[in-house]
């Protein structure tokens, strides 16, 4: 029917023509209470945002000259960051002239690859980035 004659059949009951589907050909109208569709509408876009995961980044920093023991507990703390579900950004950061060992950076960088395979898989490779040399950990699916 024309939408002329739809608004006119919506107005005649007390109620709205509501475009509920533009894309469609011939476009989709309904005559309902606008302001119960709006609370129907919000309402479904917050049940599907409680039901949405949101991921966090969480940083794990480290020195090139990290002892055992701080490096143990550093690498323990991210297993549980991954098996929350949530991403772990390893960095060492390097202070004056430590830039000039980068390959301390990149073994300790390594060795956490090989510590954390069982509980994540590697997103980005080891870079350096001005003083820090990072690696981020995804969660295994």
């Amino acid at each position: 029917m024309t939408p002329q004659k739809a608004l006119e059949i919506a107005r005649s009951r007390g109620y709205d023509l509501v475009e509920v589907a533009p894309q469609a050909v011939p476009p989709v109208c309904r005559i309902i209470d606008f302001g119960k569709y709006q609370y129907e509408q919000k309402k479904r876009a917050h049940e599907a945002k409680k039901k949405q995961v949101v991921i966090e980044v969480k940083e794990i920093k480290f020195r090139p000259a990290t002892d055992e023991h701080d490096y143990n507990f550093k690498m323990k703390h991210a297993k549980e960051i991954l098996a929350d579900g949530n991403k772990v950004k390893a960095t060492v950061r390097f202070r004056g002239r430590e830039i000039t060992h980068k390959e301390l950076g990149l073994q300790l960088l390594d060795r956490l690859e090989k510590d954390l395979a069982e509980s994540g898989t590697v997103e980005f490779r080891p870079r350096l980035e001005g003083m820090q040399m990072m690696v981020v950990f995804g969660p295994k699916k």
